[in-house]
């Protein structure tokens, strides 16, 4: 289970509560440096973001690096190493188009996801590739045509050299069932209010959970409901709520 961080703080958080691996959450690090999500922070500010992630932790780090920053085979090794170089371990790679609703032509998908694979292999980086297919998230096409588009994809990506296939925008049980036992390859799902427990994920043959940007969501809900009470009301029940300034200092002392 990954809780996708978006600073050094969330990470060290994440890092300090036992978790073996942090993620990113590209549209938090895009928020955090004032860009709109959607490829729109760019190659070299997004991996800076990791980077600056990779430094205070020392678990394994996974970064969620949209569609690699352009559509061609160049762009896809360009931000393999620059994600290495940043220092992480993992990476999430996308197939949805930031150039409107349609998705990525799946044979120069695959192509990408070789390219990467191969740029791993060259750098001895053991990169786990996190090959994520967006036909539900994007709701492209006929609603009954999703699940076999994505496992068309996945089974692709997967004989590509992809590690892991993530599916996002799907979290009904049956259909999450049908991805884990039709894939052929570990399965990663993004969580949300209404996504089975880990328990049942376990059951059902569920590989992988992220949290996505939602952290980041829940914790900028809390600092709008704070603001929204002094404003409002002149109170400040919400401080009670808080990480404290001692504790949030101590992540940093003890960082690598």
């Amino acid at each position: 289970m990954l809780v996708n961080a978006w600073d050094a703080a969330s990470a060290r958080i994440v890092e300090s509560l036992g978790f073996p691996a942090v993620a990113t959450t590209s549209a938090g690090v895009a928020f955090l440096e004032g860009y709109a999500d959607g490829e729109r922070i760019g190659r070299d500010v997004m991996l800076a973001g990791v980077a600056r992630i990779a430094r205070v932790v020392s678990v394994p780090v996974t970064a969620d690096l949209e569609s690699g920053y352009g559509l061609s085979v160049e762009d896809a090794i360009a931000t393999a190493r620059g994600a290495i170089a940043a220092g992480a371990v993992g990476m999430n790679f996308e197939d949805g188009s930031n150039d409107g609703a349609d998705l990525i032509d799946a044979d120069l998908q695959a192509e990408r996801i070789r390219a990467i694979r191969h740029v791993a292999d060259e750098t001895d980086v053991p990169l786990v590739i996190n090959a994520r297919t967006d036909g539900f998230l994007k709701e492209v096409g006929a609603e009954s045509e999703r699940m076999e588009e994505a496992l068309r994809r996945g089974k692709l990506y997967r004989a590509a050299g992809a590690d892991c296939i993530f599916v996002p925008g799907v979290s009904e049980r049956g259909a999450i069932e049908t991805l884990a036992n039709n894939l052929g390859a570990p399965l990663n799902v993004l969580a949300n209010a209404e996504t089975p427990s880990i328990a049942e994920l376990q059951r059902i043959g569920v590989a992988r959970v992220s949290l996505g940007s939602g952290p980041y969501g829940i914790a900028y809900g809390a600092f709008r409901n704070a603001a929204i009470e002094a404003r409002d009301r002149g109170t400040f029940a919400s401080a009670a709520g808080r990480i404290s300034h001692a504790d949030l200092n101590a992540l940093f002392e003890e960082s690598p």
